[in-house]
């Protein structure tokens, strides 16, 4: 069985970004001491019916995990190594935003065990700042960047890009000083308008208007090329890092491997019994808290993955990533050959048209991986290819 990754919801933000339709929620007064409790309790519960599995990763998200008291991140991570058998190699990701409140922080989350920071930079341009609704400035971004690097031995930040009034010039500009400042890891995120977010109202009434998908796509470009200049390869769709620096804990998500959700709204694989179960908290925060405290979890639903589900996942995660999908593991995870859930002859035209790359038989040990131009379409590609 492959190692566990943990991923641990924090639920709280400063404020709602207007694109955001993330499980974050903003409160006049944090509740710490409850939501601490709750969710050590929770993740002694899951780790009790889990067993002694090895621990690949730990995955504080958000919300935003950097207004956490560092105690609780401290024994959250001392809990994971006492209930799990963390590898000597274990990768702690806490992710933070570039405010003053969180930036005082970042030695007592060093302290503390995390070993791998995520900074929501989201843009070095203050316009654009202001028009995403972030809390920091383009000079706190920067700060947060030095003293991440200062602090951390990995870092990665997030870009979004194909903004309002956004030129491919001015975003070269702006990669590369970005990457000339830290430039392990990059998550590039593009900008969607998303249901029920203040932007759809916005953008519903014309006052909000995204750069077409022409644009989006030489922006997507750009990036690539900035990114390999400073020695970042894209191994993930929206990701790219320096060969060694990829993110262990979302390659588990990709490659389809098992993960832990704890906390409001976190969903979860795990093995149990010999069978593959997806799991879901209770999303609203103080009723995960209610739920925890009178049964010990949040849970609201969990259900056995069928095989063509598996599939369909595996699937959907996989051909995200450079390196595609091995015929053989997939098989494995998934309980049923790998062309056995594609449509053969929306596969042979892509193979044709260059969109994927297929070493080996679908059958057996092959690997079918999706190009560069494959991944530029990739969301269209998949909802014709898989079955």
């Amino acid at each position: 069985m492959d190692p566990l990754a943990l991923y641990i919801h924090w639920p709280f933000c400063l404020a709602k970004c207007p694109y955001c339709d993330f499980n974050s929620h903003v409160r006049e007064r944090i509740p710490q001491a409850r939501f601490a409790a709750a969710l050590r309790a929770e993740l002694a519960w899951e780790a009790a019916r889990l067993g002694r599995r090895p621990l690949a990763s730990i995955f504080f998200g958000g919300g935003t995990p950097s207004l956490m008291d560092p105690a609780t991140v401290a024994d959250l991570i001392a809990d994971a190594a006492r209930l799990f058998d963390p590898l000597p190699d274990i990768e702690i990701t806490l992710e933070a935003n570039p405010t003053s409140v969180e930036l005082g922080k970042l030695a007592a989350f060093r302290g503390a065990g995390v070993n791998r920071l995520s900074l929501g930079v989201q843009s070095l341009d203050g316009e654009a700042l202001r028009t995403l609704g972030r809390e920091h400035s383009a000079g706190q971004a920067v700060a947060a960047l030095e003293a991440a690097r200062a602090t951390f031995p990995r870092v990665s930040f997030d870009l979004i890009y194909a903004r309002p009034g956004q030129s491919v010039a001015a975003w070269r500009t702006e990669l590369d000083r970005a990457l000339s400042l830290c430039a392990d890891h990059l998550s590039l995120y593009q900008l969607t308008i998303e249901p029920g977010t203040h932007f759809e109202a916005r953008h519903r009434r014309g006052e909000l208007v995204l750069p077409d998908d022409e644009l989006a796509a030489e922006l997507y470009v750009a990036t690539a090329d900035a990114c390999a200049a400073h020695g970042l390869l894209p191994y993930e769709v929206s990701n790219l890092a320096r060969p060694g620096a990829e993110s262990r804990h979302n390659l588990a998500y990709w490659r389809y491997a098992d993960y832990a959700g704890i906390g409001p709204g976190a969903h979860g694989r795990v093995t149990l019994g010999g069978e593959l179960v997806a799991t879901r908290r209770h999303r609203a925060p103080e009723p995960w808290a209610d739920r925890v405290e009178r049964q010990g979890h949040g849970s609201t639903a969990e259900e056995r993955v069928a095989p063509r589900d598996r599939a369909r996942e595996m699937l959907l995660m996989g051909l995200r990533l450079t390196e595609g999908i091995d015929a053989a593991r997939f098989a494995a995870r998934a309980g049923m050959a790998l062309g056995d859930a594609l449509d053969a002859g929306v596969l042979e035209q892509a193979l044709e048209a260059g969109y994927l790359t297929q070493d080996g038989s679908t059958q057996g040990g092959g690997r079918l991986a999706a190009t560069a131009e494959g991944r530029l379409r990739l969301d269209a590609l998949l909802a014709q290819l898989v079955i």
